[in-house]
């Protein structure tokens, strides 16, 4: 019984260990570029030098050791045959079912994008924000992200937040806030209202308190050098952070996987994708029925992982046992560098706590806990 699972990420990873926890003998591909691991939730703290490159950046070659995992180094270029063979740019891998989980990626159609540094793209980036932002003297920061009209979930707006606050603070700590304008900029009323309805008021109110000028509800149409073109004028900014809308891999349109009107891979409330036997998919690159409020975040990508891995052995033994379902939760800490702010969304409705200092270690726990298990 052979068992592909596509990417090195949070719903990869997750899919081997679930895999490898409830079979002993399945036999177990993972197809990425690296045998590595980056942890982007901490990439907020390389600005202010909490964390360094190497804290977030696993080796993943004795993890896969022990989980017996046979890693293919590769970009995956297509699939064939209903998912029973994954193409790479020089070998091909034949499975029994498979698992796609290497993400998806940014909508870089914005004229003059190319001006903005996308954090979420991955350490270089973090580094590079550490680095304007040690050399700048005084300027205008804004900072914002957008959507994927076609697909309102596939947005990351949370670590945005994140930013916003975090570089507060940290000019704040080093003496030199009074020499910075720092501006939030979002195309909606009401940025964040996924993570629940009170919660954009409730964010908004922390910004104008610690003088942070907000932008909202105003069509984004491109960037400059030096600002952010909005349809309601011009935002002058000497260093723009922004996180655009998510889209599916370019490698999909290779395939005739079915697609979501963004651009993700279509599935149902099993990680299953309809019109392909044994094929999941899991994280960033699927598009799930749910709520409207469903994240793109790393909590997320573990349960459709879990589901897809469960399910995924349960169909190549033939059980006939129910298949699990995905049951939607979004957790976050919208973290200060000195507080975080705990926010929990599900069925059952919202949790919002307002900033405490417990929330930031908390956070700091998580993380090394959560790297324990992956690192040799």
């Amino acid at each position: 019984m052979r068992i592909t699972v596509i990417g090195a990420g949070f719903a990869a990873l997750t899919a081997v260990k679930t895999l490898r926890k409830q079979s002993k003998s399945v036999d177990i591909t993972v197809i990425a570029p690296k045998a590595e691991f980056v942890y982007l939730p901490s990439v907020i703290w390389l600005p202010t030098e909490l964390r360094t490159a190497d804290d977030l950046r696993i080796d993943l070659t004795h993890y896969f050791t022990k989980m017996r995992v046979n890693f293919v180094a590769g970009k995956v270029q297509k699939i064939s045959d209903d998912g029973r063979q994954v193409f790479t740019e020089t070998e091909s891998i034949e499975n029994d079912a498979l698992i796609i989980a290497g993400g998806g990626r940014f909508i870089k159609k914005l004229p003059g994008i190319e001006h903005v540094l996308t954090p979420c793209e991955g350490i270089q980036v973090g580094e590079k924000i550490r680095e304007r932002l040690a050399a700048m003297k005084s300027g205008t920061i804004a900072m914002g992200f957008g959507g994927n009209p076609k697909e309102p979930t596939a947005m990351r707006g949370g670590p945005m937040f994140e930013f916003v606050f975090i570089i507060e603070t940290l000019l704040r700590k080093q003496g030199r806030r009074d020499q910075f304008k720092l501006v939030f900029f979002n195309p909606k009323d009401k940025p964040g209202v996924r993570l629940g309805p009170d919660v954009p008021g409730k964010l908004m109110s922390l910004m104008r308190k610690q003088g942070v000028e907000t932008h909202l509800g105003h069509k984004i149409k491109g960037f400059t050098e030096k600002s952010v073109i909005t349809e309601a004028g011009e935002i002058a900014a000497d260093l723009i952070l922004f996180m655009p809308g998510m889209t599916g891999a370019a490698w999909l349109d290779n395939t005739s996987l079915p697609r979501s009107s963004g651009g993700m891979i279509a599935a149902n409330e099993h990680t299953q994708v309809a019109g392909f036997k044994h094929v999941y998919v899991a994280g960033d690159a699927g598009s799930f029925p749910g709520p409207e409020w469903q994240p793109k975040q790393a909590h997320a990508a573990d349960i459709q992982a879990k589901v897809a891995a469960t399910n995924a052995l349960r169909l190549l033994h033939n059980d006939t046992a129910e298949l699990d379902k995905i049951h939607h939760e979004l957790l976050c800490i919208i973290d200060s560098l000195s507080h975080g702010i705990f926010i929990k969304r599900n069925d059952k409705g919202a949790t919002f706590l307002p900033p405490l200092r417990i929330m930031h270690y908390a956070k700091r726990f998580f993380e090394k806990r959560y790297l324990r298990q992956y690192r040799g």
